[in-house]
């Protein structure tokens, strides 16, 4: 079934098959019309969107609609219900942080980009579809959103690096922040890709751009995976030759187990795979320049690239794996592990989906399962905690 298809049956009176829904089974396009209207005010606004769960597309979905069924004003029906769902389940998740936290001055900046942004998209939330004024402000917006949020990462860690350097961290609050962390970097990965999708393919100067026109929005339906891994060795081995007047070489291997001999090529995000293996070659050849900088001899860094019938791998040898590379390889279902040997290195391996139809978002949601993690002490009570101090252990000697 189409993309389109599912999304004119979101944007109905009905609850169509995308249509957002709350734990209770409510779509969210069943209060366009009759029933409660969302409450007033930005915290009344995050709460009624926050009752409902985002809704995962796969790979197929974005291509698909994008290649054959691209429609801006079907487009727009889904986002002006989808993003606000988004942006909602995390802003929710924002506000369990600890006070300190929040209140510093990097978490406040963010959430103000959050709030801001979920204000404009509502904005649009009674507006025709059949206006054009309207569909062509909403992809300005939506344009602006994605620029605002830009620096969202980074300015969110630097919250944290603040909150850390004045007041510390226990090992509970320590396990929330990370725990956190990682459900608002993916929310911000899932964003941003409905963001770009939008843009590219209705955001006038964007789709025009000679660099994405083989492509479907950010989405490369003919990805080829070693172009990928090359240019981003390449880059990587730059800033090497920057820092250390030097850089291990590549030693690439390619087995296509599913057409021998023809390139490997996959439907991805060519940003997001570029991501992955800039990170990791970063790390490995520092790793790499550093373990043997007293021999001067430098090991090539090893890359080992295999395509199945459904899974592609991408195994790069003296790497350390980054959390924001394992996201994205985690957002279409893939992964990125590590396996280390002391006295030999690592080996990072990152696993992606090689069918478009397994290769769907995953989205943190906000629910009652999320809110307990947050508040509940996650110290196991039947663990010892070793003392700072040495036992005495002469108050044990027999009488």
């Amino acid at each position: 079934m189409r993309l389109a298809r599912l999304l004119r049956g979101a944007a109905s009176a009905g609850p169509g098959p995308l249509a957002a829904r709350s734990s209770a089974g409510r779509s969210l396009t069943s209060h366009s019309g009759s029933g409660p209207a969302p409450e007033r005010g930005v915290p009344g606004q995050v709460d009624f969107y926050a009752r409902f769960s985002p809704s995962p597309l796969s790979m197929k979905q974005f291509l698909d609609f994008g290649s054959v069924n691209a429609c801006e004003k079907t487009s727009f029906m889904f986002l002006r219900q989808e993003l606000p769902v988004r942006l909602a389940n995390i802003m929710k998740e924002i506000s369990l942080l600890p006070d300190n936290l929040l209140r510093t001055p990097s978490v406040q900046l963010v959430q103000s980009w959050y709030i801001q942004s979920l204000q404009e998209l509502l904005d649009f939330k009674d507006k025709s579809a059949e206006d054009a004024k309207t569909i062509y402000d909403f992809t300005d917006t939506v344009i602006r959103i994605r620029n605002r949020h830009n620096d969202v990462i980074p300015t969110m860690a630097q919250g944290v690096i603040e909150y850390k350097e004045s007041f510390g961290v226990d090992p509970v609050t320590s396990q929330n922040v990370q725990y956190f962390l990682d459900r608002f970097f993916m929310s911000r990965i899932s964003i941003r890709m409905l963001l770009n999708q939008h843009s590219l393919l209705f955001g006038g100067k964007d789709k025009g751009s000679p660099s994405h026109r083989k492509h479907i929005g950010s989405i490369n339906p003919n990805c080829n995976v070693v172009e990928v891994i090359q240019d981003g060795y390449e880059n990587a081995r730059r800033l090497c030759d920057l820092y250390y007047v030097n850089s291990p070489e590549l030693e690439l291997e390619e087995l296509n187990a599913k057409s021998p001999g023809q390139p490997i090529q996959v439907v991805y995000v060519p940003s997001h795979l570029y991501h992955m293996v800039f990170e990791l070659f970063k790390n490995a050849m520092r790793a790499t320049m550093e373990h043997h900088a007293d021999k001067g001899v430098y090991p090539p860094i090893q890359v080992h690239v295999t395509l199945g019938n459904e899974d592609l791998t991408v195994k790069a040898g003296f790497g350390y794996g980054l959390p924001i590379s394992r996201l994205y390889a985690q957002y279409f279902q893939g992964d990125l592990k590590l396996y280390s040997l002391e006295g030999y290195g690592t080996d990072a391996v990152i696993y992606i989906k090689a069918l478009s139809t397994e290769s769907i978002e995953r989205l943190p949601v906000y629910n009652k399962a999320a809110w307990k993690h947050y508040n509940t002490n996650h110290e196991a009570d039947d663990w010892c905690v070793p003392s700072r101090e040495p036992k005495d252990m002469t108050t044990f000697r027999s009488a």
